[in-house]
């Protein structure tokens, strides 16, 4: 008798730990696709609970041309001297000061970025009270950014090298080499 016409309980008694297989199958099946889209279920779970949902987000795929933002790294400038965006202001978090965006039009979209985009969050709604109109948080931070394939800058050339914050951040970096 062929394989497709026997009942359920007939397969699994012919197949041994079919139904063992086949939950493994479903579990690889379904972390593969997580990281084929970039983020495994734990970053986008710890993401969205850093995150203010009424905050708005651009993910790295949503960019076509930086140059079309008014880019600013929110980590420290320890961080920012190992790699930045290409295009990115150094701001600061701890340091930050609405002195050191004065020169950026309030008009114009801000792209607002840090490890994984909690501090940045916080500076961006300082913008925004600030009057700036267009202020956007970088979806998963530079580390979302590096693992999707972006490239990053140290001292104008690109580098491999990317700043995780502390050895516990940097395990949701899967590309690029870890610096802390």
């Amino acid at each position: 008798m062929p394989l497709d016409v026997l009942p359920l309980s007939d397969l699994i008694k012919f197949v041994p730990m079919t139904r063992f297989r086949l939950s493994f199958l479903l579990c690889f099946l379904v972390l593969g696709l997580q990281y084929a889209a970039g983020q495994s279920l734990p970053y986008q779970t710890l993401l969205k609970g850093l995150y203010d949902s009424s905050f708005p987000v651009v993910r790295p795929e949503q960019i076509t041309d930086l140059k079309s933002y008014q880019v600013l790294d929110a980590r420290e400038k320890q961080e920012f001297q190992v790699s930045h965006l290409q295009t990115a202001k150094w701001v600061g978090h701890e340091t930050f000061s609405l002195k050191s965006v004065a020169e950026l039009d309030k008009n114009k979209p801000v792209l607002i970025y840090c490890t994984v985009g909690a501090r940045s969050e916080e500076i961006g709604k300082t913008l925004q009270k600030a009057g700036f109109k267009k202020v956007f948080n970088l979806y998963g931070g530079i580390l979302h950014w590096v693992n999707e394939g972006r490239p990053v800058f140290a001292n104008g050339k690109p580098t491999l090298q990317v700043h995780t914050y502390s050895k516990p951040w940097s395990i949701w970096l899967t590309k690029g080499e870890k610096v802390y």
